[in-house]
């Protein structure tokens, strides 16, 4: 009977954890793409134009092209905790930042020291607009996506005006240090850029209060001020992150394809990013958050988008489907639905109980 129970409360356990859905939606889109094409995930090394060897594949394709997106997530994700809503300007912010990166890459011959010095002034300058959305949302009690309103119309002029009204490009076998490989080592560099960025947010948030203050504004702000918390500080804090995802997302692009575009540059990322935190499980009106959830549902959109492309749907349609999926995929995980599972569970579990102890008679 103990066996038993133990059985049911898993189930019921995970019925209703936060990341049963994101992994039940990358399970499916793994088994899918197995049965499509089993070689779908192989993993191969080649040479690239510069001589160096370097891993290929759709997983790779996958890890690499998710990068700025997982970055921006996690900026998304600790936003929407605090303040109960979400900041539509990142895309934009990001072509700021990238500007000002170019701008700093074009001021001397490209080095290492002159790239992390573009990357540092593109993180004072990122940081500096979205504390502009922070302080009109902590201050003068905006709603986020109202307050971000402003620099997502107005960021990418902003973007432009920055290089003088120009498109210029930038050329450097060490802009693979940001957007490509680094050479001797097979792996995206974008890829390990995210690892070491994942590792250093979540020591911050697990080694100090920053993840329950963050938390704790965003269920009750009145009770957190109550205990000593300063919930304008707190929201500050978040745009101050946002701001880094936002400058190092913006570096890693303009590395990626050598220019600023300021039109295109992670165009439309900001929905993608949103998208993330919300299959990922996490509440769009703020509160608790789970980093790993909304990193999961970064991977799940950059894997369907890819998957869509090894099926040889046009670029013009993928959006389409993208919707049609992502509607599944968050209604699965509303909270009525899950509601509703986790009711059939708690029959289950009660039927379980009544059949032991039939059986124990």
């Amino acid at each position: 009977m103990s066996e038993k129970n133990t059985i049911s409360e898993k189930l019921k356990k995970l019925a209703s954890s936060q990341l049963i859905i994101p992994i039940v939606a990358l399970l499916i889109l793994v088994i899918f793409n197995l049965i499509r094409d089993p070689s779908f995930f192989s993993i191969g090394i080649k040479s690239n134009n510069l001589g160096n060897r370097v891993l290929t594949g759709n997983l790779v394709s996958i890890l690499n092209g998710a990068s700025e997106l997982v970055i921006l997530a996690i900026g998304m994700t600790l936003v929407t905790s605090a303040t109960k809503g979400q900041d539509i300007s990142v895309g934009a912010c990001a072509a700021i930042a990238g500007s000002v990166f170019v701008k700093i890459l074009r001021a001397g011959n490209i080095s290492v020291p002159l790239i992390l010095a573009g990357v540092l002034v593109a993180c004072v300058v990122a940081i500096l607009f979205c504390l502009f959305n922070g302080t009109l949302i902590a201050k003068f009690n905006i709603q986020p996506m109202i307050a971000s309103l402003i620099l997502f119309t107005a960021g990418r002029p902003i973007a432009y005006w920055i290089n003088g009204g120009a498109t210029p490009n930038v050329e450097s076998t060490l802009l693979g240090y940001l957007g490509g490989f680094i050479p001797g080592i097979p792996i995206p560099s974008p890829i390990l850029i995210v690892i070491l960025f994942v590792v250093l947010i979540n020591l911050l948030l697990k080694k100090s209060t920053l993840g329950l203050y963050i938390q704790s504004v965003g269920i009750n702000e009145r009770a957190s001020k109550l205990n000593g918390i300063n919930p304008v500080f707190m929201k500050m804090v978040v745009f101050v992150v946002l701001g880094i995802c936002v400058a190092l997302a913006g570096s890693m692009n303009v590395c990626r394809i050598g220019l600023i575009n300021h039109e295109k540059i992670l165009l439309d990322i900001e929905m993608d990013a949103i998208l993330a935190v919300a299959i990922g499980g996490n509440s769009l009106g703020g509160g608790k958050f789970k980093l790993s959830g909304s990193i999961l549902g970064a991977y799940i959109i950059q894997a369907l988008t890819t998957t869509l492309y090894a099926m040889k749907v046009s670029s013009t349609d993928i959006k389409a489907y993208k919707a049609i999926v992502i509607i599944i995929i968050v209604v699965v995980g509303s909270p009525v639905v899950k509601q509703w599972i986790g009711k059939i569970f708690k029959s289950i579990t009660a039927k379980t109980v009544k059949t032991a102890k039939v059986e124990a008679k």
